[in-house]
């Protein structure tokens, strides 16, 4: 009898434990989306200063400018050298250039280039909040009636969201131009061959699927490592903690969100080209 409500105890103290957990994860999504419309408020109410917008602008953009380069070659470099390799044996080296371009621009472009600034910019900025945040910084800066939404969030937001299209597309072209320089100088294709399918098969929906990724990665970006550094507590511990569950919670939801966009956007095309046919 003693035995069966120990195991009844341990039972509820599971469930209620659950439930916990998954009220928790409510609550944390509705936090987040309550920041995500204080920052619109606060921003259309008084934008920020533009000392601090163009600090982040560099900061995000410029300063990223590098490691997207590099990623965006590497993955041409890999992309094309791959497709040579599976297609010249079937007559089909050609298409070489097409592939890279295609798949730089609608998907590898947008998605590692938000996974960079992931790394490098979003990393950073959940840390730096953080700080500030178990520091109680923020809570001085609305002791001096500074609102915290305003002066450190809506500038990264802006700043985010603006550059990260721009980001993409340059690490778009650094793609398709080293795709360009391994098919023309290591497997001797002309580089007509590289570019001439491209205009025939490749549509501005394309470049326009990259940019709206690009635009909603750097949403997520921005507003989950604002919220994971701005919610942080638990000191030292609890900055590295935020910090890295916003890296991963930020992978994730740019992993999802690129499935989502690329069913629902080319679905939405299809229609659209149907209708007009």
């Amino acid at each position: 009898m003693q035995t069966e409500q120990i195991s009844n105890g341990n039972g509820n103290h599971s469930t209620l434990a659950w439930l916990a957990q998954r009220l928790g994860v409510i609550v944390a999504i509705g936090a987040y989306l309550s920041l995500i419309i204080n920052v619109t408020k606060a921003t259309l109410a008084r934008p920020p200063a533009l000392r601090l917008i163009f600090k982040q602008l560099y900061d995000i953009g410029v300063a990223s400018v590098p490691v997207v380069g590099i990623t965006g070659m590497s993955t041409g470099l890999v992309l094309a050298a791959q497709s040579f390799y599976q297609l010249s044996d079937k007559g089909l080296a050609s298409v070489t250039g097409l592939m890279v371009a295609k798949a730089m621009m609608t998907e590898l472009g947008p998605v590692l280039t938000a996974f960079m600034v992931t790394g490098r910019v979003g990393a950073s900025m959940c840390a730096e909040l953080g700080t500030m945040r178990v520091t109680e910084q923020i809570d001085a800066l609305q002791t001096m009636a500074v609102n915290p939404n305003r002066y450190l969030i809506a500038p990264r937001f802006i700043a985010g969201t603006f550059m990260m299209p721009l980001l993409t597309i340059f690490g778009v072209f650094m793609g398709i131009y080293g795709g360009y320089l391994i098919s023309i100088y290591f497997f001797n294709m002309a580089p007509a061959s590289y570019f001439e399918p491209m205009p025939i098969h490749i549509k501005l929906f394309d470049l326009f699927i990259g940019i709206i990724k690009s635009f909603v990665f750097g949403i997520f970006i921005m507003t989950i490592s604002c919220y994971k550094g701005i919610t942080t507590q638990g000191g030292a511990a609890g900055v590295g903690r935020s910090t890295t569950n916003s890296v991963v919670i930020c992978y994730c939801c740019i992993l999802i969100g690129n499935f989502l966009m690329t069913v629902g956007l080319n679905s939405i095309y299809e229609k659209l080209t149907g209708i007009a046919q």
